[in-house]
C-alpha cells in the first residue's frame, strides 16, 4: 500500500457509505445474536482468541464480511480478502506464501477471507486444505449457497459452518439509526434530516439486506433536492418517505401496519384465498409485502388459514405452507417470495372446509355447558391393584383386537354420550372422512343413551352464537370466522 492509498483509506468520507459505517465490534453487528450473542459458542471462541476456520452462510447483506473483519481486528490477525470470482490458484498460492512468511517472521496469524467461496471448483478447494489444516491460514469463507451442496466434504470437515439470518426490519432500523449518527454521515450530509417514516420505509425496502439499506440511504442523501443552495445547519432539509421513494424510483404504498389499511388489506387477502381466487390472493399478499409487511406475519396467516379454512378438505395444505416457511427461512428474500406465492396459490386453489373451526367451537361449548365431567370407568388408567379393584379399565374394548381395528364403545362422559362435536362435510378429501365415520357410526355402542339436556343450559351441541375459538398463542388472528359470529359481522375485521 503506497502513501496515497493509505491516505485515501484514512479519509473514510471518500469510501462508499456502507463501507465507511461498517461495524468494528461484535456488539455493533446487528441481527446475528443467535451466532454472536453473549455466551454463544462462536463469541466465546473469538473472545478467547481461539477462532477456528469458518464458513459463514447467509443471504446477502447479513454481515459476512463485517464479521470476518471484526474477528481479524479482535484477534489481532492480518486480514487478507480474496474473491473466489476474480482470483485463481496462482493468486491463492501467493497469499498462502505471504501468510507463511508473516507467521515465521512476525508470529502473526492470517485470516484468509474468501468471498463467494462456493464459486471455487473442486481443485481450488482442495488447494486450500493443507494450509487450513496446518494453520498457515485461518479460513473464513462467505457463501449465499448451501455449503453441503457447494463445498467439498473435506473442506467442511475442517471448518465450522455458521448460519446467518436475514435481518428483520427492526435490525435494519438499528443499522440505519447507527449510520445516521456516524461521523461520516454528519460530515457528508450535515444539512439533511431523515424523517421517521423514511427510515421505516427503508428498513422494509431493503428486505433483510443491510448493504441494500445503506446504499439506498446513501443514494437518497446524495440526491436530495437542496434547491441549488446549501441550507444552514439550523434549518436542515427534511427527507421523508415520499422523497426517498421518488429518488429510488419506487412507489410508497398506502399501508400502515397499525392502521385501517393493514386490517383492510389483510382482510382482502384472507377473503380472496377463502373465495378460491388465486389472482386476488397473490395481488393482496404482494401489496402487503411491497408495502413493508413482515413475511413471517403473512406466513402465520396462511398457517392458520390452512387449518381454519381448508382443514381436512386437503390436509396437505398445512404441510405445503409449513414447508414453504422452511424454504423461506433457508433462502431469505428475495428468492423466498417464490415460497410465499407457492403457499398462497395452493391455499387459494384448495377445496375449502371450516369443519376444524366448528369442531373447536363445539368442543369448547360442550366444556362450558357440562363442566368437569368424570372420566368413564372403562377409560380410566388401571396401573395399581387398588385402581383395578375400583373398576378402572373394566370393560374397555381394545380396538386392535377387533376387525378393522375398530369397535363401537362410548368414549365421552355419560352426560355427553351421543354428542357430535366433529361433523365433517363433503368438500374435497373430507368427503371420504364423512363416509368412513358414517359407516362406523352406524354401529352404535351397546346401551347407547341419548344425551340428557342440562336444565340450566339446554341440549348439548354448538349454538349459532358460539364465540370464536380464538387464535393460537402468539399468532395474530384475522378475527371471528363466518361460522362463529352474527351474520352481519365481518369475519376478518380484526386481522
Amino acid at each position: 500500500m503506497d502513501l496515497f492509498e493509505h491516505a485515501a483509506r484514512g479519509d473514510r468520507t471518500r469510501l462508499p457509505f456502507a463501507e465507511a459505517v461498517r461495524p468494528t465490534t461484535l456488539d455493533a453487528v446487528c441481527g446475528q445474536s443467535r451466532a454472536l450473542g453473549p455466551g454463544r459458542a462462536l463469541r466465546r471462541s473469538i473472545e478467547a482468541d481461539r477462532v477456528p476456520s469458518l464458513i459463514l452462510w447467509g443471504p446477502p447483506g447479513t454481515g459476512k464480511t463485517t464479521i470476518a473483519r471484526v474477528i481479524a481486528e479482535r484477534t489481532g490477525s492480518h486480514f487478507e480478502p480474496f474473491s473466489a470470482v476474480l482470483g485463481g490458484v496462482k493468486e491463492m498460492r501467493a497469499l498462502i506464501e505471504a501468510a507463511r512468511e508473516r507467521r515465521r517472521l512476525h508470529n502473526r496469524r492470517t485470516i484468509l477471507f474468501v468471498d463467494e467461496i462456493h464459486r471455487f471448483n473442486k481443485g481450488q478447494q482442495d488447494a486450500l486444505l493443507p494450509h487450513v489444516e496446518d494453520g498457515t491460514v485461518t479460513l473464513i469463507g462467505a457463501t449465499t449457497e448451501n455449503p453441503s451442496f457447494e463445498l467439498n466434504a473435506a473442506l467442511i470437515s475442517r471448518a465450522r459452518v455458521v448460519v446467518l439470518e436475514s435481518l428483520s426490519p427492526n435490525d435494519l432500523r438499528r443499522v440505519l439509526d447507527t449510520a445516521l449518527e456516524h461521523p461520516v454521515r454528519k460530515a457528508r450530509w450535515p444539512h439533511v434530516d431523515v424523517s421517521e417514516d423514511a427510515l421505516q420505509w427503508l428498513s422494509h425496502y431493503a428486505q433483510g439486506d443491510a448493504r441494500r439499506a445503506l446504499t439506498a440511504l446513501e443514494s437518497a442523501l446524495d440526491n436530495v433536492d437542496t434547491g441549488g443552495e446549501a441550507p444552514a445547519p439550523e434549518t436542515p432539509i427534511r427527507l421523508d418517505a415520499a422523497a426517498v421513494a421518488q429518488i429510488l424510483d419506487r412507489k410508497v404504498l398506502a399501508y400502515d401496519k397499525a392502521g385501517d389499511q393493514h386490517y383492510e388489506v389483510v382482510s382482502a387477502f384472507i377473503k380472496s384465498m377463502r373465495g378460491t381466487d388465486p389472482d386476488a390472493a397473490v395481488y393482496w399478499m404482494l401489496r402487503m409485502l411491497e408495502a413493508g409487511e413482515e413475511p413471517l406475519f403473512v406466513f402465520r396467516r396462511m398457517v392458520i388459514f390452512a387449518s381454519e379454512d381448508v382443514g381436512l378438505a386437503d390436509s396437505q395444505a398445512l404441510g405445503v405452507v409449513t414447508a414453504a416457511l422452511d424454504g423461506f427461512r433457508l433462502v431469505g428474500l428475495p428468492e423466498g417470495l417464490f415460497h410465499l406465492v407457492h403457499a398462497c396459490t395452493y391455499l387459494a386453489c384448495a377445496p375449502k372446509s371450516n369443519t376444524v373451526l366448528k369442531a373447536l367451537a363445539a368442543g369448547r361449548s360442550a366444556i362450558q355447558r357440562f363442566g368437569n365431567q368424570p372420566v368413564p370407568l372403562h377409560l380410566r388408567n388401571a396401573a395399581t391393584t387398588l385402581q383395578k379393584q375400583l373398576g378402572h379399565g373394566g370393560g374397555y374394548r381394545y380396538p386392535h383386537d377387533f376387525e378393522g381395528n375398530y369397535v363401537a364403545q362410548d368414549h365421552l362422559p355419560e352426560a355427553l354420550a351421543g354428542l357430535r362435536i366433529f361433523e365433517p362435510g363433503q368438500s374435497g378429501a373430507e368427503a371420504k372422512v364423512t363416509a368412513r365415520l358414517a359407516a362406523l357410526r352406524g354401529s352404535s355402542p351397546p346401551n347407547h343413551p341419548s344425551p340428557s339436556p342440562s336444565p340450566q343450559t339446554g341440549p348439548p351441541g354448538p349454538s349459532p352464537g358460539l364465540p370464536h375459538p380464538g387464535p393460537s398463542p402468539g399468532l395474530p388472528h384475522p378475527g371471528p370466522s363466518r361460522a362463529a359470529q352474527a351474520p352481519a359481522a365481518d369475519p376478518d375485521a380484526d386481522a
